[in-house]
């Protein structure tokens, strides 16, 4: 007792300088709350921990967000009681558009609807045909959880509004050919690109100049139709008589759908200066004729090739259009007559391997988490030396293709006959090529046809440029509605009813060709999924719950006896 007697008297003071030390650390710790607050608000940033930055806006997309002039809205109807896979894809639409406020502000909002939130079933139908009214379709998409098959009905659509214009954005991309976890992956991983883009399409700015040219036997206006139609939303499109114009200057780009008569030498050289002076181009070209108009009795036809005198400026620029035709076993169908129905003849839909599915793509931009494309006899296309031209192969036929040379007799006949695989062994064969880079000019060291203007080695105008070449002159042709005479969808197959992606591939290629920005770079933003072991999981499902379950409380009881054990042994030597 003597002992603490004397120990007494210097609690006090000491539980003082205890207090005061205490009360500047709160106040430092305050201190620098304050200043990191106001720093924040000065100056801001995030910080993506992510392996593969899936949270990270691109400079295009930020800068397009900065510069809005008038209120966006986006309206997604992907929402609603989900499975978690599907949750998955609404948790990335929604974490995509909050980045999309922090740099749009004040002018970018949007809101979320469950179209399946109407209190009747009456008045969900109602809500479900008013959106399919808009040409927002729904998806019966199926996955797999705990085991089970999963399907719902869903509407994986946004809709932007920017004054008083709206256009729908499909949510669900990728390769339908791909497993669902993997589809929805493709899906998160273009949202960023899919919103952007069309943001970009509504606001006003300077529209880009297409011509498409014309007086060689191109498609028509009702032909390409859909395409034409689909540009006009985001460029001026024009039509182009080469032999009218001194020059192709005033436009960004030009486009060749399959000529089917030659191209005069002056006319070439417009487009060879064209491309040379930084034009951008795409050429939809056929190598041989195939007149379905002149089929025989016994349904035979001949494919010759064409001569569109287009060889030598392919080549120049490094690539060779080959007079063949492809036949691929991944291929499309055509109808045809088996057999009759009491007086009516009985037509089935027969695999034609000259209308070969693409499936199989470069991971460019332009290509990336592409679904597959149709293509109608189509040849390969070889790359040949041409110094400065980067030379990338964007899709291929599949493992199982077959090249005949020129001339090919066409018998429709053989669609009813079983294919011979060994016949199939060519392997893969490239179909479209994107060039780039600071093209040679055919005419160099020449005079210009006609004319004794001479053309220097290097034009003093030259810029790099760059070139998208398809070997089918039928990729952006659309089949025509029977009963009114429109055309359908560009990639839309009637017997198939299927709509295949040749309509976004066009579109990808030409704002990678046009797009001054790099937005379209955004399209190579990949997601790793990393999926569980679904063996593991269903093993070891029950031990992972009770661990998740009892671990927080677990850790919460030990945290508070050590801290009780702490507080006594600090104040023990204070008791009297």
């Amino acid at each position: 007792m003597e002992n603490t007697l004397n120990d007494a008297p210097l609690a006090a003071p000491v539980a003082a300088s205890r207090k005061q030390r205490d009360l500047l650390y709160f106040a430092a710790i305050l201190g620098l709350l304050l200043l990191i607050n106001f720093v924040a608000q000065r100056f801001f940033f995030r910080i993506d921990m992510t392996e593969e930055k899936r949270y990270t806006m691109s400079p295009a997309t930020k800068t397009l967000l900065r510069e809005l002039k008038q209120p966006v809205t986006i309206t997604v109807y992907l929402t609603g009681d989900f499975p978690p896979a599907f949750r998955r894809l609404e948790q990335g639409v929604r974490e995509t558009l909050t980045e999309f406020q922090v740099y749009g502000g004040a002018n970018l909002n949007y809101i979320f609807i469950d179209p399946s939130a109407a209190s009747t079933e009456a008045a969900r139908n109602q809500f479900y045909a008013s959106l399919i009214k808009k040409g927002l379709k729904p998806t019966n998409l199926g996955a797999t959880e705990n085991g089970k098959r999963v399907e719902k009905i869903i509407f994986p659509w946004a809709v932007v509004s920017v004054g008083g214009q709206d256009k729908n954005v499909l949510l669900l991309r990728g390769n339908q050919a791909a497993a669902a976890d993997v589809r929805l992956n493709q899906s998160i991983e273009g949202l960023e690109y899919e919103l952007a883009s069309t943001i970009r399409a509504l606001v006003p700015g300077l529209r880009k100049r297409i011509g498409v040219i014309e007086g060689h036997g191109e498609l028509s206006n009702a032909q390409a139709g859909d395409m034409l139609s689909t540009w006009q939303q985001q460029y001026d499109v024009y039509r182009v008589t080469l032999s009218k114009v001194p020059d192709l200057r005033a436009l960004d780009a030009v486009v060749v759908a399959q000529p089917k008569s030659p191209y005069s030498e002056d006319d070439k050289f417009k487009l060879d200066q064209f491309i040379t002076q930084g034009g951008k181009a795409l050429f939809f070209v056929d190598a041989l004729s195939v007149d379905l108009d002149s089929v025989s009795r016994n349904g035979v036809a001949l494919a010759t090739p064409y001569n569109l005198n287009l060889d030598d400026l392919f080549f120049k620029y490094g690539l060779r259009v080959n007079q063949n035709l492809l036949l691929d076993l991944n291929c499309g169908q055509i109808p045809l007559v088996t057999g009759m129905e009491g007086n009516k003849p009985k037509i089935e839909p027969m695999p034609w391997q000259l209308y070969p599915l693409i499936n199989k793509f470069s991971p460019h931009p332009i290509t990336r988490n592409l679904d597959a494309v149709y293509l109608k006899f189509t040849g390969n296309l070889d790359t040949v030396k041409a110094v400065g031209i980067r030379k990338t192969p964007l899709m291929t036929t599949s493992r199982y293709t077959r090249v005949l040379p020129a001339p090919v007799p066409i018998n429709f006949n053989d669609a009813r006959l079983e294919p011979n695989p060994k016949l199939y062994q060519k392997g893969f064969q490239p179909v479209a090529y994107l060039l780039e880079g600071q093209f040679p000019s055919l005419f160099a060291n020449r005079a210009r046809p006609g004319t004794l203007q001479f053309q220097p080695e290097k034009s003093p105008n030259g810029k790099p440029s760059k070139v998208l070449v398809i070997s089918d002159g039928d990729f952006i042709r659309s089949e025509i509605d029977p009963k009114t005479g429109n055309p359908y969808r560009l990639g839309f197959d009637r017997l198939a009813n299927t709509e295949f992606a040749n309509r976004e591939l066009v579109l990808n290629a030409t704002d990678y060709l046009l797009d001054e920005t790099g937005l379209i770079s955004v399209r190579g933003k990949q997601i790793t999924l990393r999926p569980l072991d679904k063996v593991k999981l269903a093993e070891q499902r029950r031990r992972w719950q009770l661990l998740n379950l009892g671990a927080p409380l677990a850790l919460l009881g030990l945290f508070g006896a050590v801290r009780a054990w702490r507080r006594k042994r600090r104040y023990a030597h204070f008791a009297v």
